[in-house]
């Protein structure tokens, strides 16, 4: 009390003469972090009339070990960067190329954590008293959470087979798609110098086609030799971070800037459309030039063959 009292007061009473006006300033100055969050611990154990010491605590409270309490820090802290870097990449998309290294890094951390689940002993498990201990599990929640969102990203198709970095396909389509949408900008902002109407966008897709072309192609590759890489696996998806960067530049082309790209394959499609719209009429032409009309026959009466064979021999015999 006498120790801790006149602490907290000197450090109000700095704060209050501090520019910022903030007491917490002065502590943390003054302070170390582990030392300002047992200052303030200890204020609010004694604001609830709480008492100090390890005495006032049962015997059977469970407690950490000093090891497990840092496997801990390090998975919240590693956790905490990793939720950071997924919620600013989330707009546009950029998980995969950006938040890597901190998913390995909150992986490795849950390895040590869960690497002595298997301990039998009678000895305290860091494992046990983390994973185990409770019904919530907030650990594994986490944990199986940043699984499923990378599983879902399918970030594993960005980076190299061992994911220690972005794998040489992915970094030529970034660059790509960075070199597009920069033709974009430089064409708009040509176009705006130019006194043409802020719609008027023939300027974009006239410089920028090539590079929009290139870009298309690059997807469709990766497309391509994703599927034969995973012919087990029907459905399976590209990269998000690539996937996103192309439908962005499908909109704009095709939407924002009304550009269109014309096939090569223009003759060739309409030949054969219309070669497949005069198959019905030479099929008719052709069987109605070659099939044998059948010749009606007239079947006479018994009387008028009997008349008929009798003049016969009539005119015969004469």
């Amino acid at each position: 009390w006498l120790l801790l009292v006149p602490l907290l007061w000197s450090g109000l009473a700095l704060g209050t003469l501090a520019v910022d006006g903030s007491p917490h300033r002065v502590l943390y100055d003054l302070l170390s972090e582990q030392q300002l969050l047992e200052v303030e611990d200890l204020s609010l154990t004694l604001l609830r009339g709480g008492r100090l010491g390890p005495q006032s605590l049962p015997p059977d409270l469970p407690d950490l070990d000093p090891e497990c309490r840092d496997l801990l820090l390090d998975f919240a802290n590693s956790s905490a960067e990793l939720t950071g870097c997924l919620v600013r990449g989330a707009r546009p998309v950029r998980l995969c190329q950006t938040c890597y290294p901190l998913f390995q890094q909150v992986a490795s951390k849950m390895d040590n954590i869960s690497r002595a689940v298997g301990n039998t002993s009678e000895s305290h498990s860091c494992a046990r008293s983390l994973l185990m201990a409770d019904r919530m599990q907030i650990v594994v929640i986490l944990s199986e959470f940043f699984n499923s969102t990378w599983h879902k990203a399918n970030c594993a198709n960005c980076l190299t087979n061992k994911s220690e970095e972005l794998s040489i396909s992915t970094l030529n389509f970034l660059n790509q798609f960075n070199n597009t949408l920069t033709c974009f900008e430089h064409n708009l902002q040509e176009s705006i110098h130019s006194l043409l109407q802020l719609r008027n966008y023939s300027e974009v897709c006239k410089n920028c086609r090539n590079a929009y072309k290139t870009l298309s192609s690059m997807y469709s590759e990766m497309q391509k030799r994703n599927e034969l890489e995973n012919k087990a696996e029907p459905g399976t998806h590209l990269c998000i971070d690539v996937e996103d960067a192309m439908n962005i530049t499908r909109k704009l082309w095709s939407r924002t800037f009304n550009c269109s790209v014309p096939c090569s394959d223009t003759v060739p499609v309409i030949a054969v459309s219309v070669f497949i719209l005069f198959l019905p009429v030479v099929f008719y032409l052709s069987s109605f030039l070659h099939s044998e009309q059948k010749k009606r026959k007239l079947i006479l009466p018994k009387r008028l063959k009997s008349s008929t064979s009798f003049a016969n021999f009539q005119e015969n015999s004469n």
